[in-house]
């Protein structure tokens, strides 16, 4: 909270609570002139934000409040500007609370931020600052530190909290070349790690950047808000003229002008708007502002990328094929092996498929790897090759090898024993498991049509979708078709483009929310998108949507209920049914409870 808030809202109190005492201390002609300073000073300073503001062109309600109190001043009702004081100043108070604890998931992640790191050199460690890290830097996390930078585990094993980035409860565990992400918070003992990519390029920064641009972005409702002020101060005004006029009695006019001090309006519009963009980052969606959330809370359609969104963006062991007198098994667990000296993603998903199955594997010997072909070396005494159908093939003399059957999109890797072919390993792009699950809640969420877009043969695209009840599966897309498409759904209604590639970042640009896949997307797609899903699952984004209409509801449903029960105040402040003192008691109230039900945005 500002310091100067609290100060005003001291002096409001003591100056109200000192004139009531007065009395009692035989201080009694100084009654009015205790209420009087107290008054005038936050006066003071609330003209001194009136003009500023001014000077920006900005208009607020602030002017409602400095009317207010100069009014009850000139008219000799010290007691009331005293009450309008402590009102005003409670309530500037009250914003900067609710503002503050909407805001508090935001400030979470940039507290976090690093500053340095210890880096080994010449065989001793060193504090650095992070900014000095470069790619091929070894750094030690100690328990506790947070990681400054993406990298990968190269010696211990890594146990971290990863619940400030994407809301997972549950520590992840990284062995020995295994990719760690920066922001994580590091739970078990020390480790050692590889910096894969500089601070500036890593995943936290990313995130930082993204915190920053959401804190300083103006929501629509906001900006509308604005707008009404002054529309609401017109009225105030002239209600208030207008009631002077007509009885000639400026208790009520002065009643008037206070009723509508000051406004929820102004309050709980950028409280809900912020406390949903709060929780929509709890669960791992992180916007760039609040105009992205309100249009978010609008959203009709979704036009969704294939790779790394509906699946898991990497091959896996689908299926294996033996020759005759061959046991899949055995296949996988000799050919697992081999592909231990590699490091290309085929080789990864075969070595996770035998570790998956509990099989033991072998130290390969004599290794050799023909890049994007295959590799071949000694496991067990057995000459044993991997890799694509035609490199087998030529290893063993052959002109070609008889295909098996397989699926639209299902890649094929051919292995061979001792010379003589052993079999076949089938590999896809799986569907993620909780894909099915995701998309009805989207639907749920009030996403009513869906396109899958990929650049994928139509019939893998035909394979993936099917089941899924999507209502458009177009494949064989370029960049620009993509495009085109987005256009075309933006039509009849707000559209979402989820992407993770380099090809998705000109769709992401042109949907009215391009969201990236953060983990696993390009650097490309995270800077054209306009909020980005901190973890590899959908079903987060059906729950940052829901996040979005709730907050955008609320405010809407805060304002409404607060301008009406202000407008009632005021009219009953015209007739005179209601006094000085109680219409600001009134207003407080109102401001109040308009906070405290924006503020449910953050449940």
């Amino acid at each position: 909270m500002s310091q100067l808030r609290i100060t005003l809202f001291i002096i409001a109190v003591v100056g109200l609570a000192g004139g009531l005492l007065a009395p009692f201390v035989g201080l009694g002609a100084f009654q009015s002139w205790i209420w009087g300073v107290a008054s005038g000073a936050v006066l003071a300073v609330l003209l001194y934000e009136i003009v500023t503001s001014l000077l920006k062109g900005e208009v607020g309600l602030d002017i409602v409040a400095g009317l207010s109190i100069s009014a009850a001043l000139a008219f000799g009702e010290a007691l009331a500007a005293g009450v309008v004081a402590l009102m005003y100043a409670g309530g500037q108070l009250l914003e900067d609370y609710a503002a503050n604890r909407a805001r508090a998931d935001m400030k979470a992640l940039l507290a976090r931020v690093p500053k340095t790191a210890l880096r080994y050199s010449d065989g001793r460690l060193e504090e650095v600052a992070i900014d000095t890290i470069r790619p091929g830097d070894r750094l030690l996390l100690r328990q506790g530190d947070i990681v400054p930078v993406d990298g990968r585990v190269s010696n211990g094993r890594a146990l971290l909290d990863m619940a400030a980035l994407t809301g997972e409860s549950v520590p992840v565990k990284s062995g020995e070349g295994q990719d760690v992400q920066s922001g994580a918070r590091s739970l078990d003992t020390a480790f050692d790690m590889v910096a894969t990519r500089p601070a500036s390029e890593s995943t936290y920064a990313g995130i930082v950047r993204l915190v920053q641009a959401a804190q300083a972005a103006k929501a629509p409702m906001v900006r509308l808000a604005d707008r009404y002020a002054l529309v609401f101060l017109f009225v105030t005004v002239a209600l208030a003229g207008g009631t002077w006029y007509f009885t000639g009695n400026h208790i009520r006019m002065l009643a008037v002008l206070v009723s509508a001090t000051p406004c929820p309006l102004i309050l709980a519009v950028p409280v809900a708007i912020i406390a949903g963009m709060g929780k929509a980052a709890r669960r791992g969606v992180l916007m760039k502002g609040g105009p992205v959330l309100e249009t978010m809370a609008r959203a009709v359609n979704l036009v969704i990328d294939k790779t790394g969104t509906l699946t898991k963006g990497r091959a896996e062991l689908g299926g294996i094929i033996p020759a005759a007198h061959w046991q899949a098994d055995e296949m996988l667990r000799l050919a697992a092996s081999l592909e231990q000296a590699s490091a290309h993603v085929t080789a990864a998903s075969i070595v996770a498929a035998a570790q998956s199955r509990g099989l033991t594997l072998s130290y390969p010997q004599d290794v050799q790897e023909t890049a994007g072909e295959g590799l071949e070396g000694m496991v067990e005494g057995h000459r044993v090759i991997v890799g694509g159908h035609d490199f087998v093939a030529r290893r063993l003399g052959l002109s070609s090898l008889p295909p098996p059957e397989r699926e639209p999109g299902t890649a094929l890797a051919a292995l061979a024993i001792s010379g003589r072919l052993a079999g076949h390993f089938l590999l896809a792009d799986a569907v993620r498991p909780e894909t099915p699950l995701a998309l009805a809640k989207l639907r749920k969420a009030g996403i009513k049509r869906i396109v899958l877009a990929s650049g994928d043969a139509q019939a893998v695209v035909d394979r993936i979708g099917d089941g899924l009840g999507l209502d458009m599966l177009r494949g064989e897309l370029h960049p620009d078709e993509k495009v085109a498409i987005v256009l075309a759904e933006r039509k009849s209604g707000i559209t979402l483009m989820v992407g993770d590639g380099v090809n998705d970042a000109p769709a992401l640009a042109v949907a009215d929310v391009g969201i990236s896949m953060g983990v696993t997307g390009s650097a490309a797609a995270t800077e054209s998108a306009d909020a980005v899903l901190m973890v590899d699952d959908l079903t987060r984004l059906a729950e940052g949507l829901a996040a979005a209409r709730r907050a955008r509801a609320i405010a809407v449903q805060s304002v409404l209920a607060g301008l009406g029960l202000t407008f009632a105040a005021m009219i009953a402040a015209a007739f005179g049914y209601i006094t000085v003192v109680e219409g600001a008691l009134l207003q407080e109230a109102i401001d109040v409870a308009v906070i405290l039900n924006a503020l449910r945005a953050l449940r």
